[in-house]
């Protein structure tokens, strides 16, 4: 493929070469046909060719303005759903006011925040998948107790299954990264509610992962103060990274209860 659009370092700019591999992850979507998809960062539209080869009702969104104007040229299909912009500012409720899903080839500069963003959006996005640096693919799909386990980890498996797909080598890149890359899907899960306060649980799991190789009793103190009676519960002998989903609700519910208590003790 002749390269016409110069890769910016600035922006995380890696274009993938390889066309399997491309078409591997538009099959990541294969469900989801008739769905509208929202592609990230297609650079010269490697990937986009084959979202839209198969029938993909597709809208793309890049901050690069050389890019951008690759796309009008070459893929006048798009038409008017070629977004210049940065997807972490867009209204995405106000572009999509129903279901729809988001792929792409992520820079690794914001692959974490797009995905903390799809959550934001988790009513609506059914699926999200693509490619991002493998460490931190790994980490969307690690379970309790490996040290890749975090804040991430916790809070999309909280509503997503996430599978961690195939590792993608780093010479099928222009210019070629430093590190090898994992193709993730994440695919939103039955659960419609948390049974405790969302953003008190997006609280916890923050601030115990804030000193994750302390115990829950050390690292909770910022929210629970030195003391808190419920320190003699087995919980708080545990690392966070030991802690499944539903035990991290478990510990949100508790420290629910604690600062009703204290704000009631505080009114009386």
């Amino acid at each position: 493929m002749v390269r016409q659009v110069k890769p910016k370092k600035a922006l995380g700019q890696h274009f993938l070469k390889d066309m399997d591999v491309a078409e591997r992850i538009a099959d990541t979507l294969a469900e989801y046909v008739g769905t509208p998809v929202l592609e990230i960062g297609p650079g010269m539209g490697v990937l986009t060719r084959f979202l839209l080869e198969k029938g993909h009702d597709l809208t793309v969104v890049e901050l690069d303005w050389e890019s951008v104007s690759y796309l009008e040229t070459h893929f006048p299909a798009l038409e008017e759903r070629i977004i210049a912009g940065d997807f972490l500012q867009m209204d995405l409720s106000g572009r999509f006011p129903a279901s729809f899903c988001v792929i792409g080839n992520y820079p690794y500069n914001i692959s974490s925040q797009i995905f903390f963003k799809v959550l934001d959006y988790k009513d609506r996005i059914p699926c999200c998948s693509g490619m991002l640096q493998k460490e931190v693919a790994e980490r969307l799909a690690a379970d309790p107790g490996s040290k890749t386990y975090g804040i991430l980890s916790v809070l999309l498996q909280a509503w997503y299954d996430v599978e961690y797909l195939f590792t993608v080598s780093e010479d099928v890149f222009d210019p070629p990264p430093r590190v090898k890359s994992g193709v993730v899907r994440i695919t939103r899960n039955k659960r419609t509610s948390l049974g405790c306060d969302e953003a008190l649980f997006k609280t916890v799991v923050k601030t115990s992962f804030n000193q994750r190789r302390k115990t829950l009793r050390n690292s909770m103190k910022p929210l629970l103060g030195k003391d808190c009676p419920d320190y003699v519960l087995p919980v708080f002998d545990k690392r966070p990274e030991q802690l499944s989903v539903e035990q991290f609700v478990e510990l949100t519910q508790i420290t629910e209860r604690y600062l009703k208590s204290l704000n009631e003790e505080a009114h009386d």
